[in-house]
């Protein structure tokens, strides 16, 4: 897979280090030389340039690429290169980088992005993951179908505590995706059985969290499985 990554500071470089450590190919674009540091990820493409200039992006050969992540420290910046990579070039997967969570809003469809991703956000959820039982995290946004990866985890007195994934009525545009339990890691079938304490993750539609959120917290003596 190819991917090029605009911003070749401390962020960009983690991400071409990671990718280029599961056998794919990275391009790093950024327009400050001081950030062309090929020694540091010797294993990657380099490209001085503004990635916001369609010139430098055809130079990078964006329709060539699978992914296209936007990681500059600035979200105008990152703004415009998800636009012009969906747009202009047809990249199939468009990721974002937000700094200012007040600009989160803006990193959706109509700009290109198919998944923002928010570090003060995702360092906020991660914080209250840790900490919070019975309430819905959200993890992660997804800007196609305006869907969110979110936690819960399963309190001790869930009325779903022991009952089969394939009985509980789930919300509509609801996906349960991975159930970690202790140390294991799920991949949830109908037959399993919901443990309380488990960590359960879902793809949801936003509207749709609120529900979820309900029908996991419920206590015993509730209807919740048909």
């Amino acid at each position: 897979m190819r991917v090029a990554i605009a911003g070749a500071g401390a962020v960009g470089r983690s991400i071409a280090g990671e990718l280029l450590e599961n056998g794919h190919e990275v391009l790093l674009i950024d327009k400050a030389p001081t950030a062309i540091s090929v020694e540091r990820v010797p294993m990657a493409e380099w490209l001085l340039a503004d990635a916001c200039e369609i010139t430098s992006l055809d130079e990078a050969a964006l329709q060539r690429c699978n992914v296209v992540i936007a990681a500059t420290g600035d979200d105008k910046v990152n703004l415009v290169v998800s636009l012009l990579a969906k747009t202009e070039y047809g990249v199939p997967r468009v990721v974002a980088r937000v700094n200012n969570p007040k600009n989160e809003w803006l990193f959706n469809e109509a700009w290109g992005v198919d998944v923002a991703v928010s570090t003060p956000r995702l360092m906020s959820a991660l914080v209250e993951e840790a900490v919070s039982v019975g309430d819905l995290v959200r993890l992660l946004r997804f800007s196609h179908g305006d869907a969110n990866l979110v936690e819960l985890t399963l309190p001790e007195e869930s009325a779903l505590d022991g009952t089969r994934v394939g009985d509980v009525q789930w919300p509509e545009d609801t996906s349960l995706v991975t159930i970690i339990r202790g140390t294991r890691v799920l991949a949830p079938s109908q037959e399993d059985s919901l443990e309380a304490g488990d960590e359960l993750l879902f793809v949801a539609a936003q509207d749709r969290e609120g529900q979820l959120e309900d029908l996991l917290s419920a206590r015993r003596g509730g209807s919740t499985a048909g």
